[in-house]
């Protein structure tokens, strides 16, 4: 490992992410994803649906967490173009999916993003909206999102890494917790985590070091808990999402040494009733570009649909080639398939 951090240290560089992901597992003699995947009957690993229309519209963000596998921040000026989810709405239009989840970066930094949400909205989708919740106190122009977000049903998922400001702030930038603290109270104030409001605030939860998040149900209560006492906010569900071995998350590994030890808690904790429920089975990703994807990770790392080259952009979507494809894999998946699982929406068993 040490050759290969002396030989280039830049995260961003996508052949040289193989190349640490493929070293920490040959090295220790452990076996390859695909091969984990074949002793336990799910290789060649094949969607179930698509249900899920994931697109991330754009990397810029107005944070940069030491965790964030899309290597997000303000420098970054990847935006999805008004065009390309003009291609996205006919593509949900003609397939009948009914969920769509909008990432970033901070989606809402996109200036096309309310006109999208709005347009999903009337097609009567399930619009999630994966917001960082800084950017609702970041400027004025952004303080009427929490009325916006109610208007549209939208449903809010956001990251909050502890219920302390020390554990937040380490992870995601100095005074985050403060100002998280005051959207998650805007987003009560209009009805968000509320009994019956019928308005959906979850947050996330990413362990801060090498180590998988424990039991998502504990950490549920611990988090109600403190987050009522001692700021009276209330939310729906905590997901706890493990670390995925990319990018930022990858070179924080790597730099403390803990990238091979990490590999092989990811290995060893495989559970195959975790990786028949990962989210590639039933979602498809969509990056700013509008290239078609398994998922998010897979979509940083660069790794396009298993479909004709013709068919891997959102302009010529066809849900029934996307059903048939094979989803691509690599060892960058053992974090959605290591103990009780992983997707987007936490734990999968």
């Amino acid at each position: 490992m040490k050759s290969l951090v002396k030989q280039n240290n830049k995260f961003s560089d996508i052949e040289y992410q193989f190349q640490v992901l493929s070293e920490g597992v040959k090295g220790q003699s452990l076996p390859s994803f695909s091969e984990k995947l074949e002793e336990t009957g799910l290789y060649p690993l094949k969607p179930t649906s698509i249900e899920v229309f994931q697109i991330n519209i754009g990397k810029m963000c107005n944070q940069v967490c030491s965790h964030c596998h899309v290597d997000a921040g303000p420098d970054r000026k990847e935006i999805m173009t008004k065009e390309t989810l003009e291609y996205c709405l006919k593509a949900i239009k003609e397939s009948g999916i009914k969920t769509v989840d909008v990432t970033g970066g901070a989606p809402e930094l996109n200036p096309h993003f309310r006109w999208f949400v709005e347009e999903a909205y009337k097609l009567g989708c399930k619009v999630m909206v994966r917001c960082n919740l800084t950017i609702i106190v970041a400027n004025k122009k952004y303080h009427d999102l929490p009325e916006f977000y109610k208007k549209n049903e939208v449903e809010i998922v956001s990251s909050l890494p502890h219920y302390s400001s020390k554990k937040t702030d380490s992870q995601r930038g100095d005074g985050v917790f403060d100002k998280s603290i005051r959207a998650l109270q805007m987003l009560n104030s209009v009805g968000y985590g509320m009994a019956d409001s019928g308005l959906t605030l979850n947050l996330v939860y990413n362990p801060s070091g090498a180590f998988l998040p424990p039991s998502q149900d504990g950490l549920e209560k611990q988090f109600k808990r403190k987050l009522k006492k001692d700021f009276d906010i209330k939310f729906n569900s905590l997901f706890a999402i493990t670390n995925i071995p990319i990018s930022r998350y990858l070179e924080y590994l790597v730099a403390s040494q803990n990238y091979l030890g990490y590999m092989e808690k990811l290995v060893n904790s495989y559970n195959p009733e975790a990786a028949k429920g990962v989210m590639c089975r039933n979602t498809i990703s969509i990056g700013w570009e509008g290239y078609l994807y398994d998922c998010d990770f897979n979509q940083m790392l660069e790794l396009k649909v298993g479909v004709s080259k013709e068919r891997q952009h959102v302009s010529q979507f066809d849900v029934s080639q996307l059903q048939k494809r094979s989803i691509l894999v690599n060892e960058h998946c053992f974090g959605c398939t290591a103990g009780a699982g992983s997707s987007c929406g936490g734990e999968t068993v």
